[in-house]
């Protein structure tokens, strides 16, 4: 079956749905507005001079709803020997109560619980961000067989089916074109703004929207494995990591909550002994013991690393962990592969040379050759060929063509014998591949072909310099030549060729081992030792091999080495914020603190003020999820 001839097309695909999470999805918002909703009908009530019956049964349905899951959550910790933020602000809101402060005690519970609504809402919604994605990918594909074709689930695809891909249609599986030609609108995966040509041999991606023309696509991965799988996967194995901040407050949080208590019993106990009155002394002890609670320290750094994560994931970048995102941030020196990193690992023709007496031009050189070529499938021929097109050259059919492994082709074309192979080694210079033209065994030119270099190479290379301060390392196994001209053409000066695997692992140690911190850069099976010995690692996702990519702390999908400085940027906005957080709690917890410990601080204001700080450390590590926090100026500070 010819693609060419394929049905007529179908409407364009509307676009998919955004997933977002509605907030009464969420059980912590439905508990949250019970809660509410009692509180301001037992308000109402008491306010209006209502029997205390009349109003007690709200305000009690308002600290049930309000107040049972941190309550059971706060025991389990209890019998786990662990004390919970969560469970001292249950006691503060029932000794508020037990000395007639109902109506403070309810407002607390009202706060706490619509503050924990708040705080599983940016959860939810920033993972929405990134596995939106996964509504792109279409629920079914027509398949191809023996007997025409077929419609089935993506799911039940395996790699090497064969797949028809209308104009319009979202392509059901990664894969490989086989024919046709057409565009694909791939920005929500590789973030490339313009529809991208896709002709026979090209990838595409499972979810990206087909243009005019049909495809025939080959499979290449199972769904499961999918780019827009990966991603899912990815955040959610995120969401499950603990930076190592987190991990320390937490280890604090511990023994901090047990100072409170500690606290608490001498903020109650020194002034009864002093003769103070039980109800004064109790309302300010726990008016303290809400204040003091850690939960605005608690919060200060899950939500900006998460809200990094997702942002870079609408980017094209998949940071594996909240772990990872802050290591990301901390690097002080970067090391960088070359061949499929620095370039892209694809040959390209850079210059032809025809000789005096050979009577032709760099035109009718390259011809010549590319005629001869045109046949082979080998990548320096692919080359030849594709600078022939690109000056738009005619090439001339070739006829009794004939390939030998390491020494090039041969070919009769216009009836005379070409023959295309590889130079000697005099003959290369600057980590250049040359190959020799000869026309009815007399040498007429070569054409020298070298890796070609990725266009935001030397820019990406300058910007990780003024993030570090430090230029970056060149670390590669292929030749000095070869090095040195990439390293030219990048302004990089500390070039390292000729490494084994080994050896990058020991440049990369040996920085680590003089207190610095190291990310890597890289692709290859070659890279992936280097990939795990650093403090962080970066593997390029579209070429990358299997080991680096499972390696890799974060994965580049697009393949533009400008992202690795704009997560670096991202990561440290993201520690600055937590430091931010931190900040911003701290001073509400010593301020609060003070004004009840020297002063008199109203149970409802001490409620206010801690519920706020909490709210507000959470929505300022949502302002990493806005777009402009990716393209943000240069951070230097770490």
């Amino acid at each position: 079956m010819s693609v060419t001839l394929a049905p007529a097309p179908v409407p364009p695909a509307a676009p998919a749905a955004r997933r977002r999470t509605r907030v009464l999805a969420l059980p912590e918002a439905r508990w949250a507005l019970v809660s509410l909703l009692a509180f301001l009908l037992g308000l109402a009530l008491d306010l209006g001079g209502a029997p205390v019956w009349a109003y007690g049964v709200p305000y009690v349905i308002a600290y049930a709803a309000g107040g049972w899951e941190p309550a059971l959550e706060g025991l389990r910790a209890l019998r786990e020997k662990t004390l919970d933020v969560d469970l001292l602000m249950i006691v503060a809101a029932l000794g508020a109560a037990s000395i007639g402060q109902v109506l403070d005690g309810a407002l607390l519970i009202v706060i706490f619980a619509t503050s924990g609504a708040l705080e599983a809402l940016a959860t939810a919604r920033t993972a929405d961000s990134v596995r939106g994605l996964l509504d792109l990918a279409p629920t079914t594909a027509t398949r191809l067989t023996g007997d025409g074709e077929e419609t089935v689930p993506t799911a039940a695809l395996a790699v090497g089916d064969v797949l028809l891909v209308r104009p319009g249609e979202r392509i059901g599986a990664d894969g490989t074109v086989l024919d046709g030609t057409s565009e694909a609108d791939q920005a929500t995966i590789t973030g490339e703004s313009l529809p991208v040509l896709k002709r026979p041999g090209d990838e595409v991606f499972a979810g990206t929207l087909n243009g005019t023309g049909a495809l025939r696509v080959r499979v290449g991965r199972d769904p499961a494995d999918s780019v827009i799988a990966r991603i899912v996967a990815l955040v959610e194995e995120a969401s499950r990591t603990k930076a190592p901040t987190q991990l320390f407050i937490e280890k604090v949080e511990q023994r901090y909550a047990v100072g409170v208590v500690a606290a608490t019993l001498a903020v109650f106990g020194v002034p009864l002994a002093f003769g103070e009155d039980l109800t004064a002394a109790l309302l300010r002890a726990m008016t303290f013991m809400i204040v003091a609670s850690p939960c605005a320290v608690v919060l200060a750094t899950m939500p900006p690393l998460l809200s990094a994560i997702a942002n870079a994931g609408r980017h094209g970048v998949l940071v594996k962990s909240a772990v990872a995102m802050e290591r990301l941030g901390e690097i002080d020196t970067t090391a960088l592969d070359k061949t499929g990193t620095l370039t892209e690992g694809e040959p390209e023709v850079t210059a032809v040379r025809p000789l005096p007496d050979s009577g032709l031009d760099e035109d009718a050189l390259l011809a010549l050759a590319a005629s001869a070529e045109h046949p082979s499938e080998h990548p320096l021929a692919r080359a030849v060929v594709a600078a022939a097109r690109a000056r738009d050259l005619p090439l001339e059919p070739a006829e009794d063509f004939s390939a030998a492994p390491g020494r090039g082709v041969t070919a009769t074309v216009g009836g005379r014998v070409v023959t295309v192979g590889r130079a000697g080694a005099a003959e290369a210079t600057g980590g250049e591949t040359v190959v020799r033209v000869t026309r009815d065994g007399v040498a007429v030119g070569t054409l020298a072909l070298t890796d070609r270099l990725r266009p935001d190479a030397a820019a990406a290379t300058a910007a990780l310099t003024a993030l570090t301060g430090t230029a970056p390392v060149l670390l590669t196994g292929d030749t000095a030549s070869a090095a040195a001209r990439v390293a030219t053409a990048t302004g990089l000066t500390d070039v390292r060729a000729d490494l084994l695997p080994q050896d990058k692992v020991s440049a990369v140690r040996a920085v680590q081992d003089g207190g610095g911190k190291v990310l890597f850069v890289g692709d290859g099976v070659n890279d992936a030792p280097a990939l795990a010995a650093a403090h962080s690692g970066i593997a390029m996702g579209r070429a990358g091999s299997d080991l680096a990519l499972e390696t890799a702390d974060a994965v580049i999908v697009r393949d533009e080495l400008a992202a690795v400085p704009a997560v670096v940027r991202l990561s440290r906005t993201a520690r600055r914020l937590v430091v931010q957080n931190l900040v911003i709690a701290g001073t509400f917890i010593t301020v609060l603190v003070l004004w009840d410990l020297i002063g008199h601080l109203p149970l409802p204001l001490g409620v206010a003020g801690h519920e706020g700080s909490t709210v507000l450390v959470g929505l300022n590590g949502l302002r990493l999820l806005r777009e402009s926090a990716w393209r943000s100026g240069p951070a230097q500070d770490g």
